[in-house]
């Protein structure tokens, strides 16, 4: 189970990297509440608040990363985020993003980031 852990942590660190590197402001990472993880809360260099699930899948993935975020994922993705806005008294535009990381035969890692995934 650990080597899944690290594997997902160093998933999420890449794509906080990538967001930066694009000029996103990393404010929290795997904010935790009754309704699960949010993996990274940024703000995009518009203002806009993105929730980020990163799903990372190697080489030989039978899916793309952004199908196992599901129907009930989602729903869990909307409560753990309306519940960090209000914890956080924030009311601003937000977001869902997923950040698709695949790993490569070669053991190197790219980041695929789709904005506004799903409502």
């Amino acid at each position: 189970m650990s080597g899944t852990k690290d594997s997902g942590d160093q998933g999420e660190a890449l794509a906080a990297r990538y967001l930066e590197k694009r000029g996103y402001s990393i404010i929290s990472r795997q904010w935790r509440c009754l309704f699960g993880e949010l993996d990274i809360v940024a703000r995009s260099p518009g203002g806009v608040l993105c929730f980020v699930e990163v799903k990372r899948r190697g080489p030989g993935a039978i899916a793309a990363p952004r199908e196992f975020v599901d129907g009930r994922k989602r729903q869990r993705l909307r409560r753990a985020a309306g519940l960090y806005m209000s914890f956080h008294n924030l009311d601003c535009p937000a977001r869902f993003d997923v950040a698709e990381v695949y790993g490569e035969r070669d053991g190197g890692l790219r980041v695929a980031y789709l904005e506004d995934a799903f409502e």
